[in-house]
């Protein structure tokens, strides 16, 4: 057995998992948690950071948009920061947007607009 996986979308799938949880040797682990993100909700976040990236100056830096991804993750997981390893700097850790969930994902977002529009961006899906 390898690592199946079931999005419980109807009773059929529930059948299968429960089969696939019964077979299983000792040993095996089963979760059950939310999906990730999805890729439309991917697709918005990358516009928006974009034009917070033109609009807005952060401590006297523009920052690129994969930067902006990493400070709005990093405030919504209100994750840790290390020195790195010569101790010239800091890493931020626990960053990846690809393991949060969509409802995380979908706050994600939100964060994203909501410092937007008090920073004053004007993002063109608006």
């Amino acid at each position: 057995m390898t690592g199946d996986s079931f999005i419980l979308l109807n009773d059929a799938q529930r059948k299968k998992a429960m089969l696939a949880v019964k077979n299983a040797p000792d040993g095996y682990v089963c979760t059950i948690k939310e999906k990730t993100r999805t890729i439309e909700q991917n697709a918005k976040m990358w516009p928006l950071l974009h034009e917070i990236a033109e609009q807005v100056e952060w401590y006297g830096e523009k920052l690129s948009a994969e930067d902006w991804k990493d400070v709005f993750t990093a405030g919504l997981r209100k994750s840790r920061v290390v020195p790195n390893i010569d101790r010239s700097g800091f890493v931020i850790l626990g960053l990846s947007t690809s393991r949060l969930t969509k409802s995380e994902f979908s706050e994600l977002i939100e964060l994203i607009m909501a410092f937007g529009a008090e920073k004053g961006v004007q993002f063109a899906e608006e």
